[in-house]
C-alpha cells in the first residue's frame, strides 16, 4: 500500500510532468499572448510595436533578415516573430500584434541542421528559435520539381543555428546540407498555409 505522503506527491509530479511536456512541444515557438485584442486595437498598436524594435518602414523580407541574423544575446525578450507561409506575425507581452504579408511568390523557410540535438518546431520563431550549429559553414543545395537546382551555395548558419531560404510557392523540394563531411536531407513544401517554415529534422550523418 502506498504511503499517504507518496499519494499526495503524485498529483504534483504529474502536473510538473505535463508542464515539462508542454514546454518541450512548444519547442522554439515561444509563448503566445493569453488572448488577442480586437483587430482595430491590434492595427493601431502595430505601428508602435514596430517602432519600438526599430522595424518601422521595413518590408517583410527586411524584418526577417534583421531578426534572423541577430546575435542570440541581442534578441529582444519581449518580441515574438512567427514566420508563417502567408505572413510574419509579430506580437508582444502587451498583446500588441501586427501581421506583415509574405511575398506572393515566395515563402521563407528556416532550417537548423543538427548532429546530436534538435527540437520540435513548425513555424519558425525569429526571436526564440535556436539550433545546435551556430555560425557554422554549410553547403546548401535545394532541388525542386524535375530536378531543377534552385539553390547551390556555400552559406554560414546564423548565430541562432538556422539557415534561411526563400523558396518558391506551390512546390515540393529536396534540401541537402553538408557540413564537415556530414550530409543530411529534408523535404520542404510550400503548397499550403500550414506547411512548416521551421525544419529541425535534418540530421547530419
Amino acid at each position: 500500500m502506498a504511503h499517504p505522503a507518496s499519494r499526495r506527491r503524485n498529483p504534483v509530479i504529474a502536473a510538473v510532468s505535463v508542464l515539462i511536456a508542454g514546454l518541450a512541444l512548444a519547442g522554439c515557438s515561444g509563448s503566445e499572448p493569453d488572448s488577442a485584442p480586437p483587430a482595430d486595437t491590434r492595427s493601431a498598436a502595430g505601428g508602435g510595436l514596430l517602432a519600438e524594435h526599430e522595424l518601422a518602414g521595413l518590408d517583410t523580407p527586411e524584418v526577417i533578415e534583421r531578426l534572423d541574423r541577430m546575435h542570440v544575446d541581442d534578441r529582444p525578450s519581449d518580441l515574438l516573430a512567427s514566420v508563417q507561409p502567408d505572413a510574419l506575425v509579430l506580437s508582444d507581452e502587451r498583446q500588441r500584434e501586427v501581421e506583415l504579408p509574405m511575398p506572393d511568390d515566395e515563402v521563407y523557410v528556416s532550417v537548423a541542421p543538427y548532429r546530436t540535438q534538435t527540437h520540435d518546431c513548425h513555424f519558425h520563431s525569429l526571436t526564440t528559435c535556436e539550433g545546435e550549429l551556430g555560425n557554422a559553414p554549410v553547403r546548401v543545395v535545394l532541388t525542386g520539381p524535375g530536378g531543377d537546382v534552385l539553390v547551390d551555395e556555400n552559406r554560414e548558419t546564423f548565430d541562432n543555428g538556422f539557415v534561411g531560404l526563400w523558396v518558391p510557392r506551390d512546390i515540393e523540394a529536396k534540401l541537402t546540407i553538408e557540413h564537415e563531411g556530414r550530409t543530411g536531407t529534408a523535404r520542404i513544401a510550400t503548397r499550403s498555409g500550414d506547411d512548416p517554415t521551421c525544419i529541425t529534422d535534418l540530421r547530419l550523418t
